[in-house]
């Protein structure tokens, strides 16, 4: 059998239904970030930064982009006969099939492969958020307090705390209560969703507990080993974590990388972020081109006017068209004469020439208003919007359209026009 001191589980699968168009036909975690990225290279990157060899990518809704992403694991040194990256996707067993129905669920379907490596400690980790931490500094904390659970903390204004497990500890950072997403918080020290497991204390408990409906680490695996008074602490963290889970928090996770000293800095040196990178040409800046704070992918061609943006490898933005405070996803064209202001514009997207995104006045989505809330234009991939319309805030585009789509040549605030496939 091998041994492995720690492995990490790593919760890839969900629809990130929240980003609307953006998850349409991809997993949230191979949603594009930065320019270069996608969200899942954040958690990987941590791993073997951290001298985390070993990571199941468990995945389950659209898994094509993001399996197609990570490969066998090359980018981050995860191409390991002994360990490595290995895709864990639900299967078909004899005593019958299961999707996977909540996070410790999804856990619990991969004993087998956690019992292959036998390790002393089981790191479980989220697909979709955007932080560095190194998680050897979180294990030897673990080891130090003799802790059968180690939960990562971070503080949040207490207004927000209602949509976080909650932890509340004695003096010596030992849980003494844990509260999911509670109406009234008794504190304001928000778990992260990043849990260290002794391996017997969390294989008893998945066994336990196989049978829950939707079985979840939040709502039932934490309160059964708090229920056995098993030793639970909290591991505060206090760097940069963001959870891009809505459209608002991704547009914003995204500008802030462009900041002048920016919150979280994808340029260290010691911490590198790593991705699988396409052989591409570099970037082309035209004569007469404007560029003002932007992060610009590889393969780029520039010739009309970009401010404060972010835009994805091979992005063409043709003369006389402008982009503002948007971000632009991987191979889209943007044609002359457009103009583009707070928007979020998914891969290979053409958007016609002189029209204009981003106009007049804020008003409530009629597609979802629990997605959409803020005046950003939101459009899926492969979308084609023709010449010469003119998109309002606070609306969504999917699917290729015509002119006799939009009403006089306008898409209206707060509407929308999908004609690819189901969208919530």
């Amino acid at each position: 059998m091998i041994k492995k001191e720690m492995i990490a589980m790593l919760l890839a699968g969900g629809q990130g239904s929240r980003l609307g168009v953006l998850t349409s036909k991809v997993a949230k975690p191979a949603v594009a970030f930065g320019g270069k990225y996608r969200i899942i290279d954040f958690p990987l990157s941590n791993c073997i930064n951290s001298g985390v060899d070993t990571v199941g990518v468990l995945t389950q809704y659209q898994p094509l982009r993001l399996n197609a992403h990570i490969g066998i694991g090359i980018p981050w040194d995860l191409d390991r006969n002994i360990g490595g990256v290995t895709i864990l996707s639900p299967y078909e067993k004899s005593q019958g099939s299961d999707w996977y129905t909540g996070t410790a669920n999804a856990i619990f379907q991969n004993l087998d492969y956690m019992e292959s490596y036998n390790p002393e400690y089981v790191l479980i980790l989220s697909g979709d958020h955007i932080y560095k931490m190194d998680y050897e500094v979180m294990l030897d904390y673990h080891k130090a307090n003799n802790a059968d659970v180690t939960i990562a903390a971070m503080p949040v204004p207490l207004e927000e705390a209602s949509r976080f497990g909650i932890v509340i500890t004695d003096e010596d950072n030992r849980i003494t209560d844990f509260q999911e997403k509670p109406e009234v918080p008794k504190s304001n020290l928000a778990s992260m969703g990043i849990y260290i497991f002794n391996w017997k204390v969390l294989r008893e408990a998945l066994i336990t507990l196989k049978d829950q409906p939707g079985c979840d680490f939040g709502k039932h695996v934490i309160p059964y080993c708090f229920g056995k008074d098993d030793r639970i602490f909290a591991y505060e963290y206090n760097g940069y974590w963001k959870d891009v889970g809505t459209l608002s928090s991704y547009w914003e996770a995204n500008m802030e990388l462009i900041d002048i000293i920016p919150v979280f800095n994808l340029y260290e040196e010691f911490w590198r972020i790593y991705t699988k990178s396409d052989t591409l040409p570099p970037q082309y800046i035209a004569p007469g081109a404007v560029i003002e704070k932007c992060i610009l992918g590889e393969g780029t061609d520039i010739r009309g006017a970009v401010r404060n943006s972010v835009l994805g490898c091979g992005v063409t933005i043709e003369e006389g068209a402008e982009v503002v405070d948007s971000i632009i996803m991987q191979n889209t064209v943007i044609k002359k004469g457009t103009k583009v202001t707070k928007a979020i514009i998914a891969e290979n997207v053409v958007i016609g020439e002189n029209c204009e995104l981003g106009v007049g006045e804020y008003a409530p989505s009629k597609l979802s208003e629990k997605v959409y809330a803020a005046d950003l234009v939101t459009i899926g991939e492969n979308t084609v919007i023709p010449d010469g319309v003119k998109i309002g805030k606070n609306t969504a585009i999917m699917g290729v359209t015509s002119a006799e789509d939009y009403t006089n040549g306008v898409l209206e605030s707060g509407d929308y026009i999908i004609k690819a496939g189901d969208v919530e």
